[in-house]
């Protein structure tokens, strides 16, 4: 296991120089000049020996190398440098901006994860087979509504017509209740179609139809044999939606106003502010690593066999 755990962080940490470097080469290789977008402006009034010394301050006209090692070393010690534009530390545009996206994407989440259940176990205890093939096919429906029309319909219904939740001056969780179900719908479709197919799988599994020669329910055989092993697959690609959300759902937060990483890199994107860019691209990485190796490190607890063959092969 110890071997298998520190084979699993070093592949992680490759992972995270990896997308450090790719979006380093990536990053410096798109045209137009972050710092001339913004101080070459006429009524700033500043001189090219003034803008030079602007260029200095922010290592600007420095060798690639040199850059690439500095960065990199600024980004071992925790310090993403500082945004052109808003001429701040970058490290504080993210604390400012992590804790909405990070209550946005938990909440939904695990509202997500909830419709998906719901709708997969629903599937297979309902007796009458119309109601299974409906439920079936609604992460069908989930999946391909569109997240800017379900947030913009969302609005009209429940802030306009119903007016249970105002859209100017909401509350604390008002103002999550929205943008979490326009989350968790599309999010939930994918999870609840692999756990489908996960649950048809397990129920063609040998110890199923041992535990139905005995005598057992079709409801205590769901729950008690199969619901386990068809859940642990969804493990993987669970961690993968999480890892996505975290790193910004930009549509639903530009649809609902809210500041977070999504909204974030869009005005990094417009303004080609290098500096944040590459804190927010390592930042995605780092979610996804994290959340995935968690996972990784997951499975052999709840799969006995898994971690028998991590110990053999340790």
């Amino acid at each position: 296991m110890s071997r298998y755990v520190i084979g699993r962080t070093g592949q992680a940490l490759v992972v995270l120089w990896a997308a450090f470097t790719v979006s380093f080469i990536l990053l410096q290789a798109l045209p137009g000049d972050a710092i001339l977008i913004k101080f070459l402006n006429p009524e700033l009034g500043l001189g090219p020996e003034q803008i030079a010394d602007i260029r200095a301050s922010y290592a600007a006209d420095a060798p690639l190398w040199s850059q690439y090692l500095h960065t990199i070393g600024n980004f071992l010690t925790g310090h993403f440098g500082y945004s052109v534009q808003a001429g701040v530390p970058v490290s504080a545009l993210l604390l400012a901006n992590l804790p909405p996206t990070l209550w946005l994407a938990t909440f939904g989440f695990l509202l997500a994860v909830t419709l998906a259940i719901s709708i997969s176990f629903v599937s297979v205890l309902l007796p009458l087979p119309w109601l299974r093939a409906f439920f079936q096919s609604i992460p069908s429906l989930f999946i391909s509504t569109p997240v800017f029309w379900l947030g913009i319909l969302l609005i009209q219904v429940f802030s306009f017509q119903l007016k249970l939740i105002p859209v100017i001056n909401p509350g604390p969780w008002e103002v999550l209740i929205l943008p979490v179900l326009t989350l968790a719908v599309p999010i939930s479709a994918p999870l609840a179609q692999v756990l489908m197919r996960n649950i048809d799988r397990v129920l063609t599994e040998p110890f199923v139809a041992v535990a139905r020669a005995k005598g057992a329910s079709h409801g205590w055989v769901v729950w008690k044999h199969v619901a386990k092993n068809a859940v642990l697959p969804t493990l993987t690609i669970g961690g993968i939606l999480f890892g996505e959300l975290l790193a910004g759902a930009v549509v639903t937060e530009a649809v609902f106003g809210l500041n977070g990483i999504g909204s974030l890199t869009q005005h990094a994107v417009s303004s080609q502010d290098i500096a944040v860019l590459q804190a927010l691209v390592v930042f995605s990485a780092a979610a996804f690593v994290l959340i995935n190796l968690t996972v990784d490190l997951l499975y052999p607890i709840f799969d006995p066999r898994l971690r028998d063959q991590k110990g053999v092969a340790a």
